[in-house]
């Protein structure tokens, strides 16, 4: 420890305000934090802010009590809460979301209209229509006894875990990805295959938008977005995910021209709730973004979605919203990740891009793409 901070937090603090938001001098910084665990954290980030020339904000949000509000407040409160934390994004230059619950289903039994309420009205204005359009963001995870006993670890394993997949060489990452970049763009039609998986659609003319360590932490990703009506098929996701505190095992979706025609899910009540999720507004059911991940740390899944959408081996796809960058015309109050992983282990499976197979099981299989595959870059 230095001064009560691990000298993990400042290793990790300097990647966040130099690397993933470049903070310049006179920046406004707002640094977000759920829970009391990365406290240690928020003192490095805001340390090394000032060092930057910035003016760190620091915002702490206890989720027990944020629960509360969930639940209890009218459509007036969320409304004047919206304009309020509108006023405080729209002056800021740089958002900084260190997410750290105790209890990842904190909000599990928030009633579905109080949910959907404050996501219109909260939410969307605030962090997807300001934030991520207006400010140079990063968000992450923080790690704690909940998070490890998820990835079924150890606290002090999982700890050492996590520092050393959200520490990496992110000027190297983004010099792997670039011939992955490259071959989306030029890339009309792609076919996914693999158990309960046959799925077809295009990318032509949508932006491809590799991720090195900008918005996320960790990252090790490339993404696009499927042409809106061009989704075709079917396809399983072998990830357990979690929405809104609700866990989700084995999600199926069938696609007819775009929509989500057909879901399900690993029980009665898993596939009631999917379909109310899916059932919020008409842009839900289509796809806002397909992903390939390749972190070279990342091989399991922890229900933890900045750690699963980078397994190495998988790809994504997003329920929902599509990103500016990549924007294929969706728009929904939802953007949710669900993960395939393809390694032999979980099932196997294949990636093709114009009728040319560019991944199998889990590994790049032509040459441009090697630079990819785990041991390359460890």
């Amino acid at each position: 420890m230095t001064d009560g901070i691990d000298p993990r937090d400042r290793e990790l603090a300097r990647i966040l305000v130099r690397h993933s938001t470049r903070v310049k001098p006179g920046d406004m910084v707002f640094v977000q934090v759920s829970g009391l665990e990365p406290l240690g954290l928020a003192s490095a980030v805001v340390e090394e802010t000032v060092a930057a020339g910035g003016a760190p904000y620091l915002h702490v949000i206890e989720p027990r009590i944020h629960r509360r509000l969930l639940v209890k407040a009218s459509e007036a409160v969320f409304r004047r809460l919206a304009r309020f934390e509108l006023k405080q994004m729209k002056d800021a230059d740089v958002y900084i979301g260190i997410r750290g619950a105790a209890n990842v289903f904190e909000t599990s039994d928030v009633p579905r209209k109080q949910m959907d309420l404050y996501n219109r009205l909260v939410v969307e204005p605030v962090h997807f229509r300001e934030r991520v359009k207006n400010t140079r963001w990063v968000v992450l995870r923080y790690p704690n006894p909940s998070m490890a006993q998820l990835a079924q670890m150890s606290t002090d394993g999982f700890a050492d875990f996590y520092y050393r997949v959200c520490c990496v060489d992110y000027s190297r990452m983004q010099r792997a990805v670039e011939p992955l970049r490259k071959l989306m763009d030029k890339t009309d039609r792609v076919r996914i295959r693999g158990p309960q998986t046959d799925l077809e659609f295009s990318i032509k003319g949508i932006p491809s938008v590799p991720c090195a360590g900008e918005c996320n932490i960790p990252d090790g990703e490339c993404f696009t977005a499927p042409v809106r009506t061009s989704v075709e098929g079917t396809v399983q996701f072998n990830t357990p995910t979690v929405w809104e505190g609700v866990p989700y095992e084995n999600v199926c979706l069938r696609f007819e021209r775009g929509r989500a025609v057909e879901a399900t899910a690993a029980t009665a009540e898993q596939t009631r709730r999917l379909n109310g999720v899916l059932d919020q507004d008409a842009g839900a059911r289509y796809v806002g973004e397909f992903s390939i991940a390749f972190h070279p740390h990342i091989l399991q899944p922890m229900r933890d979605i900045l750690f699963d959408e980078k397994i190495a081996g998988s790809f994504h796809m997003a329920l929902g919203r599509c990103y500016d960058m990549a924007n294929n015309g969706n728009k929904s109050v939802v953007h949710w990740d669900l993960v395939c992983i393809q390694r032999p282990e979980c099932g196997g499976g294949e990636i093709w891009f114009d009728d040319r197979l560019i991944r199998k099981d889990g590994r790049f299989v032509v040459k441009e793409l090697a630079g990819l595959n785990p041991e390359k870059y460890r």
